[in-house]
Order: structure tokens, then sequence, then C-alpha cells
């Protein structure tokens, strides 16, 4: 009897511990990653969408050559979006990411600078950007 309370207890505490930690948004920074130049001029990377954040969530580029970003969610159940909005600097995307779906967005930075993009979603314990499902576009000259 006591060993089945124990057990229960530590079932119950793991679930809240969980929860907690997912609704918090505990994410940690990617190191930085450049975006591979093709031998089409296209600069490319691949960013794992995945439960409230992204990885890498820290891309450098180059401004005025070609970007292609491929989303690719891996979550099982929670649709996502990629936003980032600084049309001053020829980047402007809203887009949907539906779970286990991967997603092509193309630009061209015409702007040196660090530009923000995240999830524009909304759950029962707030934004997913909130929780740390944000990122930084580092444009270089």
């Amino acid at each position: 009897m006591v060993r089945t309370n124990y057990i229960q207890i530590l079932v119950l505490a793991s679930v809240l511990f969980f929860l907690l930690y997912s609704s918090l948004g505990f994410t940690q920074n990617s190191t930085p990653v450049v975006a591979k130049m093709s031998e089409d001029g296209v600069q490319r990377a691949e960013i794992i969408v995945d439960t409230h954040s992204f990885k890498p969530n820290h891309i450098i580029v180059e401004v005025n050559k070609p970007v292609e970003l491929t989303l690719k969610s891996v979550t099982m159940v929670i649709p996502h979006n990629f936003t980032i909005n600084h049309p001053e600097a020829g980047i402007n995307i809203d887009e949907n990411i539906s779970h286990g779906e991967d997603v092509i967005v193309k630009f061209t930075p015409t702007k040196t600078g660090s530009f923000d993009f995240y999830c524009n979603k909304k759950g029962i314990f707030g934004s997913h950007r909130k929780k740390g499902m944000e990122g930084v576009i580092e444009v270089k000259g």
C-alpha cells in the first residue's frame, strides 16, 4: 500500500514537472549557423521546428543574396508558424507549418543587421514565442 502511494506520487510529480517545464519554455540558444552558399548562388539552411523551439535559432546570411530556409516540423500534433516581419530589410514572411510538414521560405535580405523571427501561435499556456520559440536572422555585409 505504501509503495503504491509512493509510485503514484512519483508519477504525479513527474507529470507536473513536465507540464511546468513545457509551459515555461525553457529553451537554449543554439550555436549560430552560417547558411551554406549553393552553386546556384542561393544561401540555404534547415531549421527544425519542434515543440516551442527552432533549431538552430540563429542563422547567419549575407546581404543582397537569396536565402532559402527549409522549415522541418517534427511535432506530432501542434501546428506552428514562422514569422519574420522586417520589410525594411526585404524580409517579410508569415508562414504556417502543419505538424510533420516541411515548408520552404525564400527571401533576399537588403539590409544588414539582426532580425527576429518567431512562432505567432498561442496555446493554452500562452504564446509559443513567450515559451522560447524565437530566433534571429543575422545579415552580414
